[in-house]
């Protein structure tokens, strides 16, 4: 489980479309060999860790390739980390799984005073989970919704998750990992059976 806080922005050093490398700082601290950390939004297991080059390894299967954009990495390629979370500790964002719903894109990007307003456009299985002023996590990041439209929603960055995250790596056009709040998924999968058997007006 993990808050949607980013500790830190690593970067790919090599990916085969199985291994994952990657170099960091904060996150190597207190980091050990089979444990959880996000990347990018998706949970994965740490199955190596090298002091020497600071990096940690983790393994991608096909499911998690279908799910995000992790099979766009190369090296150099940026991506959100954080640990997971330790009971006691304070939750500055929303319970995150790390379990990437699907993949969005990224329809425009308008400035408003000192933010910047994403319109992300996401597939009918994430929109229908989505709430006005409730969570989405965007590659990891817990976000706001300001708005939800059909096939779309919008979420304002302030000048620090912009400057401390991947989102200034996001123009428009750009594909993002979407997890939505797992509370709106666990509701509607309790009330769909009543709902589809509602009498047909």
């Amino acid at each position: 489980m993990f808050s949607g806080i980013i500790e830190e922005v690593g970067t790919v050093v090599r990916f085969d479309g199985e291994t994952l490398v990657v170099r960091a700082n904060q996150v190597l601290e207190d980091l050990k060999i089979s444990e959880s950390i996000m990347v990018a939004g998706a949970c994965l297991t740490v199955t190596a860790l090298s002091e020497t080059d600071f990096t940690f390894t983790v393994e991608t299967v096909p499911e998690t390739l279908v799910r995000t954009n992790l099979s766009d990495l190369k090296p150099d390629s940026k991506v959100n980390l954080e640990r997971s979370l330790r009971y006691g500790d304070r939750v500055g964002g929303h319970m995150v799984q790390g379990h990437v719903d699907g993949v969005g894109r990224v329809r425009s990007i308008i400035e408003d005073g000192n933010s910047r307003v994403f319109v992300i456009e996401a597939a009918e299985n994430i929109i229908e989970n989505v709430v006005e002023k409730g969570y989405i996590t965007i590659d990891g990041t817990s976000l706001t919704v300001v708005d939800r439209n059909t096939d779309s929603f919008s979420i304002v960055i302030i000048p620090f998750t912009f400057d401390h995250t991947t989102m200034k790596e996001r123009p428009e056009g750009s594909k993002v990992n979407l997890e939505a709040d797992v509370t709106a998924k666990y509701v509607a999968n309790l009330i769909a059976p009543y709902l589809n058997n509602l009498p047909k007006s």
